[in-house]
C-alpha cells in the first residue's frame, strides 16, 4: 500500500492535493485544485492493486480502454472523467467534484431523528435518477454499484448525481492475480446487488434496476437490504402503507430472475408513472411529483365503465321543439327587439367605460431604490491577500533505498517550501540534482543545519554525509518568482565511504601526512582571491542590461564590480553555461547577500548605494554568459 499524499503534493505538474476525502476498498480519494484550470477543484482518485505493489502493462491498458468508454459520458447528473495517469508507479483517476452529500447520510440524518424518506421523496428521486441510467445503458455501459453511498445530492440543484462507476472497481478486479479474487475486491455492493451479478460478475441493465429498487427500499424504511429480504421465500418486506401501484413496481424490479424484472429504463419509468395517476389510499395524503404527461386542462375524473358523452354530439331530440318557434312572427319580433335592447345597454356602458378617466394610482417603485444602497459596504477584499503572504511549508518522506535514485516532480509557489526527509548513514554519498532554473536545492543536517557552505540555496549537490540521521533535501523558488516546476533527481550510494570515517589512521607515518591535505579537490574556497579576475561593468545610458562573458575553473574565478543606487532592482542570470557555473553577489562592503550563494540566478531591489560584487565560479573549467541589469 502507498503512503498517503500529504496535502500541497502536485501530481503530473497539475493537480495540487488539498486534502483527503475518504478511503474504500480500491483506494483513496483526494480533493485537489487543477492548477491548469485556474484551480478549478477536482477528486483525484487513486487505485490501488490489490496484491503486489503495481499494475502490469496489461492491466494499464485495460484500464485505459474502459476510461475510454467512461471518457465518453456526457450527463450533468454524471461527473465527467478528465484524465487517468499513472505516476511513480500509483494509478491515479482525474474526474469533476461534486459539491453535495451522499443519500447514505442524509438517510442516516434521518434515522437519527426517526425519520425516513417519505413516498413523494422517493418517487420523486426515481423520476430524476432514471434518466441517467438510460443515458450510460444506451452507451452500453452498466453502473454495476448503485447505493445510496453512490449517489449524491448536489447542494446547487439538489439533484441526485450518480459518482463511483461499478466498471472501474471491475477493471481493478479483472487485473488482479488469479486466485486472489476476494469479498472485497467483488463488483457490487453486498444486499444491493442482484444474485447474478455477485455470483457471476454478469450485469444487465436490469441489475441496475435491481439496485435501484432496493436504494428506494432502503429510503423508504431506513432499514438495510439483509433486515428486510426474506432469503426463504425471495422477497422483500414493504410498507403496507405505501400505494399498491409503488409496491408493484418495486416487487417487479427486485425479482429474483433477470428475466421476471422490467427489461430497461423505459418500461419502469412508464410503470411508474402510471403508479401517479392511481394512488393507493397512503398516497393520497402525499401526491405524487412523478411527472407523467403534460395535459391542456384540468383532468376530469370519470367513474370506471361510465360512458363518456361528448357535449357537440348528443342526440337530436331537445332541438326539435324549438324549431316551431322560430316559425312565429310575432315570436321572431319579440326576441329581435329584446337583443336591440341589450345591445344598446351594452354599447352605452362600454362607452362610458372608455370615456371614464382612470384616477392616477401612486407608482410605489421610488421606494425599492433605497434597498441597493445596503450591500455596499463589504469589506471582503482585505481579507484575500493573506493567505498568499504567509509562507507555507511542507513535508515529504522520501522513500529512497541505497544504491539506488529518485525522480520527484512538483511546482511550488514563491511563498512555498517542501521538505523531502530521507534517512542515511554516515560516509554516504548524497547527490541533489535540479531541472531548471526556478528552484533552488538546500541540504540540511538531522540537527537542521546545512551540510557545508557549498550545500545552501543550489541546483546541485554532491557530498559524503557526516552523521547518521534524518537529513532534509529542502526546496525553495528563486526569489522573484511566482510560481515554479521543478524535476528534483536524488541518489544515495549503496555503502558507506570507509575513508569517511577512517581517513586519518591509515597513514602513521609523519612524513606522508602533509600529502594528504591537497586531496580534497572539491574545496576551491579557500583561494578564490588569488587568481580572481576583476572587471568593472557600466550599463551604458539608455539601456537597462549588458551582458558579459568568459571561462572559469577551479583555480580561477571572474569578479564583477557593479555600481548601483538605493532602491534599483538588480538581476543576474546566467542564459548559457557549459558546466556547474555559479554566481555569489555582495554587498559593497563584502558581506555575502542571504539567498545569493552559489545560485544561477538573482534578483532583488538593493538597500543601499554603491559598488555590488559578482562573482562567478565553477570547480571544473566551463564557459558562461552573464546578464547584468539594473532598473
Amino acid at each position: 500500500m502507498h503512503p498517503t499524499l500529504i496535502p500541497g503534493t502536485t501530481l503530473q505538474n497539475r493537480y495540487r492535493v488539498l486534502q483527503e476525502l475518504g478511503y474504500g476498498g480500491f483506494g483513496r480519494t483526494y480533493l485537489a485544485e487543477d492548477l491548469g484550470r485556474f484551480n478549478e477543484r477536482c477528486a483525484v482518485k487513486e487505485l490501488e492493486p490489490q496484491q503486489g505493489d503495481q499494475f502490469s502493462d496489461k492491466a494499464l491498458q485495460l484500464f485505459q480502454r474502459e476510461a475510454a468508454i467512461l471518457y465518453s459520458i456526457e450527463h450533468p447528473q454524471i461527473p465527467k472523467f478528465q484524465a487517468i495517469f499513472e505516476e511513480n508507479q500509483r494509478l491515479f483517476l482525474v474526474q469533476d467534484y461534486i459539491d453535495g452529500v451522499t443519500y447514505r447520510d442524509l438517510l442516516n440524518q434521518r434515522i437519527q431523528q426517526g425519520m425516513a424518506f417519505s413516498e413523494a421523496e422517493v418517487r420523486q428521486f426515481l423520476q430524476q435518477i432514471l434518466p441517467v441510467l438510460a443515458h450510460i445503458h444506451s452507451k452500453g455501459i452498466i453502473h454495476r454499484d448503485i447505493s445510496p453511498d453512490n449517489v449524491m445530492q448536489r447542494r446547487a440543484d439538489s439533484l441526485p448525481v450518480l459518482i463511483d462507476f461499478g466498471v472501474v472497481k471491475e477493471v481493478v478486479t479483472r487485473i488482479q492475480p488469479p486466485g486472489t479474487l476476494s469479498q472485497a475486491t467483488s463488483v457490487g455492493k453486498l444486499g444491493y446487488a442482484p444474485s447474478e451479478q455477485m455470483q457471476s460478475g454478469r450485469a444487465y441493465p436490469s441489475s441496475d434496476l435491481y439496485a435501484l429498487a432496493v436504494t428506494a427500499i432502503v429510503m423508504l424504511t431506513g432499514k438495510e437490504p439483509q433486515e428486510i429480504f426474506d432469503d426463504v421465500n425471495l422477497s422483500w418486506h414493504l410498507p403496507n402503507t405505501l400505494s399498491p401501484g409503488l409496491i408493484q413496481v418495486l416487487r417487479k424490479a427486485t425479482s429474483y430472475r433477470p428475466g421476471d424484472r422490467y427489461q430497461s429504463v423505459s418500461e419502469m419509468a412508464q410503470a411508474l408513472g402510471a403508479v401517479g395517476t392511481a394512488p393507493g389510499p397512503a398516497a393520497a395524503s402525499t401526491p405524487s411529483q412523478v411527472r407523467t404527461v403534460a395535459v391542456g386542462r384540468q383532468y376530469q375524473p370519470t367513474k370506471v365503465g361510465a360512458v363518456t358523452q361528448a357535449p357537440n354530439y348528443t342526440a337530436p331530440v331537445p332541438i326539435a321543439e324549438p324549431a316551431t318557434l322560430w316559425e312565429n312572427p310575432w315570436a321572431v319580433a319579440v326576441i329581435g327587439g329584446i337583443l336591440a335592447l341589450l345591445a344598446g345597454l351594452g354599447g352605452w356602458t362600454l362607452v362610458s367605460l372608455l370615456n371614464r378617466t382612470p384616477a392616477p394610482t401612486p407608482v410605489p417603485t421610488p421606494e425599492i431604490t433605497l434597498e441597493p444602497q445596503q450591500p455596499q459596504p463589504t469589506p471582503e477584499p482585505t481579507a484575500e491577500p493573506t493567505p498568499e503572504t504567509s509562507p507555507v511549508e511542507y513535508s515529504q518522506n522520501l522513500a529512497i533505498q541505497p544504491g539506488s535514485d529518485r525522480t520527484v516532480r512538483g511546482s511550488l509557489r514563491s511563498n512555498e517550501t517542501i521538505n523531502y526527509r530521507l534517512n542515511a548513514l554516515a560516509g554516504q554519498v548524497l547527490l541533489a540534482r535540479m531541472t531548471g532554473e526556478g528552484v533552488l536545492v538546500t541540504v540540511l543536517t538531522p540537527e537542521g543545519e546545512p551540510v557545508d557552505s557549498s550545500a545552501q540555496r543550489v541546483l546541485n549537490w554532491q557530498g559524503t554525509l557526516p552523521v547518521d540521521g534524518e537529513y532534509i533535501v529542502q526546496l525553495r523558488p528563486v526569489q522573484g518568482l511566482e510560481q515554479s516546476d521543478y524535476e528534483l533527481e536524488v541518489s544515495l550510494s549503496a555503502q558507506p565511504d570507509p575513508e569517511a570515517t577512517a581517513e586519518p589512521e591509515p597513514e602513521p607515518s609523519v612524513e606522508p601526512s602533509p600529502t594528504v591535505e591537497p586531496q580534497p579537490d572539491p574545496e576551491p574556497e579557500p583561494n578564490p582571491d588569488a587568481n580572481v579576475v576583476e572587471q568593472r561593468v557600466q550599463i551604458p545610458p539608455g539601456q537597462t542590461s549588458v551582458q558579459v562573458s568568459g571561462q572559469v575553473n577551479q583555480d580561477r574565478s571572474r569578479r564583477y564590480i557593479v555600481n548601483a543606487q538605493e532602491g534599483q532592482v538588480l538581476a543576474l542570470e546566467l542564459p548559457s553555461v557549459s558546466g556547474p557555473v555559479t554566481l555569489d553577489v555582495r554587498f559593497p562592503n563584502g558581506e555575502l547577500i542571504p539567498d545569493a550563494s552559489r545560485v544561477l540566478s538573482w534578483q532583488g531591489q538593493l538597500p543601499t548605494s554603491g559598488n555590488y560584487i559578482v562573482d562567478v565560479s565553477s570547480p571544473r573549467p566551463s564557459n558562461y554568459v552573464l546578464t547584468i541589469s539594473a532598473n
